[in-house]
């Protein structure tokens, strides 16, 4: 393999990876306040060692959304310290800047200022936790942005379409474009990406020869339906992202088969939480990139305080103790001090030869107590380890496993975990789950009368549409249809009843009769929603409503008139007399001249009870859409490697090449590897294959 001191010449970028560094988390705590700014002061004093041509931040470099003013001072004498200097930088920027960062007065790239003297730029999107707030849309990067410290960019300000423009830049012969997206909620993220409202732009010039960077803040482990941003749906030309957010260290890049692209996880630089994704080992990232080929070395973190957590299941130790052996709790709290002094002595062990590495170790010990087993003080048994770890108060948690029921005979036994397990983007449809029911339960609880289309359409419009009368009204009407059939078919015997009805079921499956007949009960039961008066505002006299004016009281939006109203008898602000001074008994106008709603309110009712009695209301509907990894060799070396300088590029480059394409176009060739090595490495996915191979 070649020594990667070699592959580092006037055409490779070298760009340090790191995310959620969470500055100023638990700042105030006398043990662990300084933890976060030794990380990052480590960080950045390895970007300056490695002398890299960027520092790219992944997402929550703060903790909070409004940092203390010690944070902030924290933070800006670092970036100063490590990041301005005399160092000539070596690539340019062709993109149009003024879309790039289009956060500040001052739209262009920091290094190109020339009142400032930059000597390694730093570029970040913002994460969750210093995420863009007020009116104004500003978070603490936009501080470090407007002083000139950090480029902010990924910064989207719509709410109903996202264009992703890269920051262009070039170095010798290569050609990076660095796309970057700030946190959004992921729910919302997730619908626009279903609903095609997300485009990631590209140069409408050579696509081929861009090797494509994306720095993404979502959540990669799915959390929900929709509470996560699955990796199918970023585009395929893309070679690496860069995914913040999720604290687990998984750096070593892996390789989306569907998308073909690779995925590295930096994780975070401090734990924030006493989970098992917290205890892997933190590292950072430094990424080369020559041409279409990459490489990306772990550089471990040595400053980073040690976590260890370990799971104590009682049930398992029934040799040495049960909850009818006396003293049972003091046996149980023996044996958990043992396995804190054995996880204590790993941590010493792992601490020789590392003087950065903090004295005292995060501890978690989790005792599963299930089984008839009591806890006992943790306060008190904290007490015997508060001198030599760095979280007595949280040493010790107690959890219970839930019980199991068993099964209760007669009762109807579904696989639910079947019926629930969907793919990425169906949504969980209720006329899919009824489908799916239907499907895996027994015969004893089949559908005899309605089919299991009828029955899913109804259900759905009971739980979207709130059509409470769907259910009943499409069984009393299949009802009547029946008995209309067996009359003019003259069955009389039971067998033959239950027969025909079969019969006239299945002869209606999958047609437009089907159809038909749903569409016609829907209508019956608005039918005589509409007789009752009960039809809420349409979406037309709700948008009319919104149009007043916003200088009333809150909630000045017309109601139904309340029995005891607000204000009654008075007049509205401004003397405008919008009618707020009706009396309960007087009839309110209607907004606009239509038709207004009536005050008798419905009573919310369950699904079971659309069964059996009437009621109504109103509309809306849903829909969705339907949706893998190998290990990379990586260097865990982190020695120090030379680099040639070059002299400091023109203040400002042209934006010729600023224009983009909106297409996801496939591309022939996406080496993620430099093929200049002499020795065999078949198994390096870093290694000289191209693009054109992995399809």
């Amino acid at each position: 393999m070649t020594s990667e001191s070699n592959l580092d010449d006037e055409d490779t970028f070298k760009i340090l990876i790191a995310t959620d560094i969470h500055l100023g988390y638990l700042e105030k705590d006398a043990i662990r306040g300084n933890d976060s700014y030794n990380t990052f002061d480590e960080i950045l004093k390895c970007a300056k060692t490695n002398q890299v041509d960027l520092i790219l931040l992944g997402g929550d470099l703060f903790h909070e959304n409004k940092p203390t003013r010690r944070c902030l001072h924290t933070c800006i004498t670092m970036l100063r310290k490590y990041c301005m200097g005399d160092s000539p930088i070596q690539f340019n920027i062709l993109s149009d800047q003024t879309i790039n960062f289009n956060t500040t007065q001052f739209p262009w790239v920091n290094y190109q200022d020339e009142n400032l003297n930059i000597s390694i730029p730093v570029f970040s999107i913002h994460g969750n936790h210093d995420d863009p707030t007020g009116a104004e849309g500003l978070c603490a990067l936009d501080l470090l942005s407007a002083s000139g410290l950090v480029n902010h960019f990924g910064h989207s300000h719509s709410v109903e379409r996202i264009e992703i423009s890269p920051v262009l830049m070039h170095k010798g012969s290569t050609k990076l474009a660095l796309y970057g997206l700030g946190s959004i909620p992921d729910e919302r993220l997730y619908r626009m990406f279903v609903n095609n409202q997300v485009t990631m732009l590209r140069p409408k010039e050579d696509q081929d020869e861009w090797f494509n960077l994306f720095a993404i803040h979502q959540n990669r482990s799915k959390h929900g339906p929709t509470n996560y941003i699955p990796e199918q749906f970023l585009d395929e030309f893309l070679d690496l992202v860069v995914w913040g957010h999720e604290h687990e260290c998984l750096i070593t890049p892996t390789r989306n088969e569907q998308q073909l692209f690779y995925v590295t996880q930096p994780g975070s630089s401090v734990a924030t939480s006493l989970s098992p994704g917290e205890a892997t080992k933190k590292h950072i990232g430094l990424l080369r990139v020559k041409g279409r080929k990459m490489n990306l070395q772990k550089i471990p973190l040595k400053t980073v305080r040690q976590f260890f957590i370990q799971d104590v299941v009682l049930a398992d130790y029934q040799d040495i103790f049960t909850p009818e052996t006396p003293q049972v709790t003091k046996k149980v709290e023996n044996l958990c001090y043992a396995k804190v002094t054995e996880m204590l002595e790993e941590a010493e062990r792992e601490r020789l030869g590392c003087p950065l590495t903090p004295e005292k170790p995060l501890i978690r010990l989790r005792v599963d107590y299930s089984g008839g087993f009591e806890s006992f003080n943790t306060a008190r048994f904290s007490q015997k380890f508060v001198d030599r770890i760095a979280n007595p108060k949280d040493l010790i948690h107690f959890l219970r496993r839930r019980e199991q029921k068993e099964d209760i005979k007669d009762e109807v036994n579904v696989d639910y975990s079947k019926i629930l397990k969907t793919t990425a983007v169906e949504g969980l449809r209720v006329e899919d789950l009824v489908k799916q029911y239907f499907e895996t339960a027994e015969k004893t609880v089949q559908l005899s009368l309605l089919t299991e289309h009828g029955m899913g359409k109804a259900i759905q419009e009971f739980v979207d549409k709130d059509e409470k009368e769907a259910i009943e009204e499409l069984i009393t009407y299949q009802l009547e249809k029946t008995q209309r059939h067996l009359q003019a078919r003259g069955v009389t015997t039971e067998q033959d009843i239950d027969t025909e009805i079969q019969r006239f079921r299945e002869s209606k499956k999958n047609t437009n009769e089907e159809e038909n007949e749903i569409k016609e009960a829907f209508n019956r039961a608005k039918a005589h929603r509409l007789e009752r008066g009960d039809e809420p505002l349409d979406k037309d006299i709700l948008d009319d409503l919104a149009d007043v004016d916003m200088d009333s009281d809150g909630g000045s939006v017309p109601t139904p008139p309340p029995t005891r109203g607000r204000g009654r008898g008075s007049r509205g602000r401004g003397s405008r007399g919008r009618g707020r001074g009706a009396t309960a008994s007087e009839p309110k106008p209607a907004g606009r001249g239509r038709t207004q709603k009536s005050s008798a309110a419905t009573p919310s009712r369950s699904i079971m009870q659309a069964f059996q009695a009437p009621s109504q209301r109103s509309s809306r509907t849903g829909a969705s859409t339907p949706y893998s990894v190998d290990e990379v060799t990586i260097v865990d070396s982190d020695d120090d490697i030379p680099v040639m300088k070059a002299s400091r590029p023109p203040a400002r480059t042209s934006s010729s090449s600023s224009s983009f394409t909106k297409q996801s176009q496939s591309q022939s060739s996406r080496g993620v590897a430099f093929d200049d090595s002499d020795d065999d490495d078949e198994d390096n996915p870093f290694k000289g294959p191209s693009r054109g191979s992995r399809r």
